[in-house]
């Protein structure tokens, strides 16, 4: 694994092309031109990352025209399932070989009943549309990523 530093604000945003959570390919620059919440959870349908999640889909109305893109190591028919069961209306995409989760700074050890993994680093990236990072909050716990999001668009 390289050793990549977590992107900073004021620091370009890590480009990406990944699949979401119907099949199509996705690019960073697709939302160029308006802010979006990159946020990088490991797992769909588990506890803190329905909370985060879903916490995210009840703000929708409050955000404008921020897009929000979720990113795990899931593949595309886990992270359909995921949408659909809570209705989450938002980009999900499948990074299954953690390359973007690595530009990002966020695939790291873990450490779970003294067992060592690879993981991700639940952490969340506000970018805004010329493609640098306004906000950055690495190890962003699943309730606050809502009210940081909310806060940093100045609507909370």
């Amino acid at each position: 694994m390289a050793d990549i530093s977590t992107p900073s604000a004021g620091d370009r945003a890590p480009a990406f092309f990944l699949a979401d959570q119907h099949g199509d390919k996705l690019r960073l620059s697709s939302f160029k031109g308006r802010h979006v919440l990159v946020y990088f959870y490991p797992k769909a349908d588990t506890p803190g990352c329905t909370t985060q999640a879903c916490g995210l889909r009840d703000i929708a109305n409050d955000i404008g025209d921020t897009a929000v893109v979720g990113i795990s190591p899931d593949q595309p028919a886990k992270l359909a399932k995921f949408d659909e069961k809570y209705s989450l209306g938002f980009t999900l995409l499948a990074d299954p070989d953690h390359a973007v989760a690595e530009k990002y700074g966020v695939w790291t050890e873990k450490s779970m009943y003294g067992r060592k993994y690879m993981g991700v680093q639940r952490s969340a990236f506000l970018v805004g549309p010329s493609g640098k990072v306004v906000e950055a909050w690495p190890k962003i716990s699943p309730k606050d990523t809502p009210k940081k999001l909310l806060a940093a668009l100045g609507t909370s």
